[in-house]
């Protein structure tokens, strides 16, 4: 008998350690559908075919699920809504804000919470770098936006002292580790095997210290 991608996707985020029910599954599959209505008219992502899709956009952003911390949570440099889209159907409790620079993935983004009804997720569009939230978040996500050093830095006004960033990296970033900025804590990395994808993958977490001499003062994160 055929498995279906609903049963497939709860049984592989599973080996994740992510648990999921079927409504879940059934909504991420739904914006997986969506995804590729809107990428015939707008190239929105260079993953096509349905078992391809589960694993590069679903099962990899769930792979960070066990590493969100508090209720204000950052995709940053979403693109099409991943990670922060999958992440928001399971976390419906927290707060989703995606923030991207590319105006028509941003309509995608607003127009899949729309119809998933995720009252959660907020769609921003604009340039990393020139977003000043009205508060920070407790929690940052990237998932291939830039190099370490270079993502701290965009990171670092969406922060306060305690503030997690996880990136999602392919091979353990060493060099890139050995370059973040002095207002960030290395955390840990951890090597993640995504059910779908045989290259390698890890999370890699850094904490972000007192504001530094000079920056504007935040509110303390969580």
């Amino acid at each position: 008998m055929q498995v279906s991608n609903a049963t497939r996707l709860i049984s592989s985020a599973a080996e994740l350690g992510v648990p999921i029910d079927a409504p879940q599954a059934d909504a991420m599959l739904r914006l997986l559908d969506e995804l590729e209505q809107w990428n015939r008219s707008f190239n929105l992502t260079r993953i096509t075919g349905r078992a391809a899709q589960i694993a590069g956009h679903l099962l990899d952003s769930l792979a960070a699920s066990g590493e969100l911390r508090g209720t204000r949570i950052a995709d940053l440099g979403t693109g099409a809504g991943f990670p922060g889209l999958p992440l928001a159907i399971v976390h419906r409790e927290r707060e989703f804000t995606l923030i991207d620079g590319t105006a028509k993935k941003i309509r995608f983004v607003e127009h899949a919470a729309r119809v998933l009804a995720l009252r959660n997720v907020r769609a921003v569009h604009v340039r990393a770098e020139a977003f000043r939230p009205e508060a920070p978040f407790d929690t940052i996500l990237a998932r291939a936006v830039a190099a370490l050093p270079e993502l701290a830095r965009l990171a670092r006004p969406l922060a306060a002292a305690g503030t997690r960033l996880i990136a999602y990296k392919g091979r353990h970033p060493q060099a890139e580790l050995a370059s973040i900025p002095a207002d960030w804590q290395f955390s840990g990395v951890r090597a993640v095997q995504v059910p779908g994808i045989q290259a390698e993958r890890c999370l890699v977490t850094l904490l972000a210290r007192d504001a530094p001499p000079g920056a504007p003062a935040a509110r303390p994160a969580g």
